[in-house]
């Protein structure tokens, strides 16, 4: 961990409001907090700001380890730091727990201050609007106007794609990896199917599980599992498992026969001990509701008409759950309202999950991407 190239030794940072906020949803919280980490210096005119934003289940710590867990790397750390593609040493680079989180922003296990106890099922639905707009809230407490760049995979695209609709004047490049204008029937269908799991769990008690003192962890679990084959390729999934058996031979029985399984279900324990259930079911309703284009008639064109940044958008060959050509839709209505694009569709090998992944070509075109990104300031 004490490569040249790592940020270092990273910690969290507390941002609170005391200001009501109201959701989209019509629910009002009457205050929140956000935790954060950022990376890197902020310029003198702070004009080399970049915003991460985390997909499902992502969090604020996007790059370098804590102090007392060197383990703990961030979850982008091959992206972001010294020389990176994401260069610390130009950009200062902030990551954040969105609302609703389980990582220490206000969300279902926070305490409600109304009641003393914790929000649980009471803690209101919040979208992708809503994200954006406290993600502005934490721009204003730092003092940035405007962001360098707004970027984020998957559902963290969703939140950059917003950015440039609600904010068109306060980011000047945004790009989004892996994602979408909006989910497919599929896409609903798996988040339906995964939330049903843990509300069907004996140990959900309605959401309220805390006061029980038990946690959901069959629903999670198995939420977790499903969610997980759909981030994989079937070519990932055969290189690294095929039908390899875990003893060398069939049980005959319902245990644990093939590796996939048992990855899966490792995956599924591992999840099950550190997420709460109540944010993957906002997570996933998040998911579902985004979808610009639906206030104007399904028209993708209208929906950003407004927006002013310059764009790059990347999708993966083998990325079935967030196919290329929802992508190139993305691409599609931008270049109808003459905005600057640059799209690159990445071969890979490793599904959804290949945003996540040190991948020399997906590297090498972030790279160059930043580095025009970066010409536009003084470091």
């Amino acid at each position: 961990m004490n490569a040249s190239n790592s940020i270092g030794i990273v910690s969290t940072q507390h941002a609170q409001f005391h200001t009501p906020f109201s959701c989209k949803s019509g629910a009002v919280l009457p205050s929140y907090e956000l935790i954060y980490e950022t990376y890197g210096t902020l310029n003198s005119d702070k004009s080399n700001a970049i915003l991460v934003c985390h997909a499902l289940s992502g969090n604020h710590h996007v790059a370098g380890y804590y102090e007392d867990n060197p383990k703990n790397v961030g979850w982008w750390d091959n992206m972001v730091g010294p020389g990176k593609p994401i260069d610390t040493q130009k950009f200062f680079v902030i990551g954040l727990n969105n609302l609703g989180g389980c990582h220490g922003s206000t969300g279902p296990i926070s305490t409600n201050p109304e009641t003393g106890k914790p929000y649980g099922a009471s803690f209101p639905l919040v979208t992708v609007e809503d994200w954006v707009i406290t993600q502005a809230h934490l721009a204003d407490k730092l003092g940035i106007d405007q962001f360098a760049a707004v970027i984020g995979g998957s559902l963290g695209g969703m939140q950059a794609l917003q950015w440039s609709r609600a904010y068109p004047e306060r980011v000047r490049h945004v790009l989004a990896i892996a994602s979408a204008p909006r989910l497919t029937a599929q896409n609903i269908a798996f988040n339906d199917v995964a939330r049903n799991a843990i509300l069907t769990d004996p140990n959900f008690y309605g959401g309220d599980y805390y006061e029980h003192g038990v946690v959901p962890t069959r629903g999670l679990r198995l939420a977790r599992m499903l969610g997980h084959i759909t981030y994989l390729s079937n070519d990932a999934m055969a290189d690294k498992f095929g039908r390899m058996l875990r003893s060398g031979k069939y049980s005959y029985s319902y245990d644990i026969d093939f590796e996939i399984e048992s990855y899966l279900r490792y995956q599924g324990d591992k999840f099950a001990t550190h997420f709460d259930a109540n944010t993957y079911l906002l997570m996933t309703k998040a998911l579902d509701y985004f979808d610009p284009a639906r206030e104007y008639n399904d028209d993708l064109n209208k929906a950003f008409a407004d927006a002013r940044a310059s764009f790059l958008v990347l999708s993966f060959t083998t990325d079935w759950r967030f196919a290329p050509a929802l992508s190139r839709a993305i691409v599609k209505a931008l270049l109808h309202n003459r905005l600057k694009v640059s799209y690159s569709e990445i071969t890979s090998a490793h599904g959804h999950d290949s945003f996540l992944m040190k991948h020399t070509h997906y590297h090498n075109v972030m790279r160059a991407y930043f580095d025009n990104v970066a010409s536009e300031f003084t470091v």
